[in-house]
């Protein structure tokens, strides 16, 4: 008998202590029953506690890995993260473009959750330039949201107006993530409907109290991407990840010195 899963490409760096990167990615793909592919963009060396080295694969290498992809497992959706330099931005924009690829998620990853900076600036730029427009939905924080639209986000209204802005700007999904703010852990998701107006609808979320949020970002992506993958909605692939997302950081796994990985298989216990 034949059997198929949904397949999800994830675009990243690898992360060597396995709690971000291509390895959460390949582990949410897998616990969401998707079959996950790989680009890997760099190599970090790194563990809970921060990234101690980035080591960069080429621009063409970066492009040959999606072209392999695309070639014969052809992905039914792809997951974007750390992308360090701006000529393998171009490169990425260049072979998804060519290859019309589908249900794109574009997490635009800046910084660790050590602080380590993982993106160059200009690398932002430029896949907000030439991919933004592609993607089903951008996936910012708090501080990359205030980053891509040059003022603060301080507030609910602020977070709202961003996701808006940014929507309207680059003809696509936002997701802003409130995991930065104190009192909750509110998303709000700006998006199209039918008569092609930008509109927004908050998908909430109770604050866990945890230091163990290494791969928060990264884990969330690869799940709304998941949920495409599989023909959900947007809202419903969004509601679907955060839940999945919710109870990795709720599961109470405690693994190294620093801040810890979120518990990928936590549907497992």
């Amino acid at each position: 008998m034949s059997k198929t899963y949904p397949v999800v490409l994830s675009i990243a760096g690898s992360d060597s202590s396995g709690g971000a990167g291509i390895q959460a990615d390949i582990k949410t793909a897998t616990e969401l029953g998707c079959y996950a592919e790989t680009a890997i963009t760099a190599l970090t060396a790194q563990n809970t506690q921060g990234v101690s080295g980035i080591e960069n694969a080429s621009p063409a290498f970066v492009g040959e890995q999606i072209d392999r992809c695309f070639e014969d497992i052809r992905p039914d959706a792809v997951k974007i993260g750390m992308v360090p330099t701006p000529e393998i931005a171009r490169a990425i924009a260049e072979r998804l473009r060519a290859h019309e690829a589908e249900n794109i998620v574009l997490d635009p990853v800046m910084v660790a959750t050590s602080g380590a900076a993982l993106s160059d600036d200009d690398a932002v730029g430029v896949l907000a330039a030439e991919l933004f427009q592609h993607a089903a939905v951008i996936t910012p924080n708090i501080p990359e949201t205030q980053a891509l639209v040059g003022h603060e986000v301080a507030c609910a209204e602020d977070m709202e107006d961003a996701a808006l802005e940014l929507a309207e700007r680059y003809d696509c999904g936002v997701l802003v993530k409130g995991g930065h703010r104190v009192e909750d852990a509110n998303d709000v998701l700006a998006a199209f409907d039918a008569e092609g107006n930008a509109v927004t609808l908050w998908i909430p979320g109770a604050r866990v109290d945890t230091q163990n949020t290494h791969g928060t970002g990264c884990t969330l992506s690869t799940a709304i991407a998941c949920g495409l993958a599989r023909g959900l909605a947007l809202e419903d692939a969004v509601r679907t990840a955060k839940g999945y997302l919710t109870g990795a950081l709720s599961s109470g796994l405690a693994l190294g010195h620093g801040n810890g990985p979120v518990d990928h298989m936590w549907q497992q216990r």
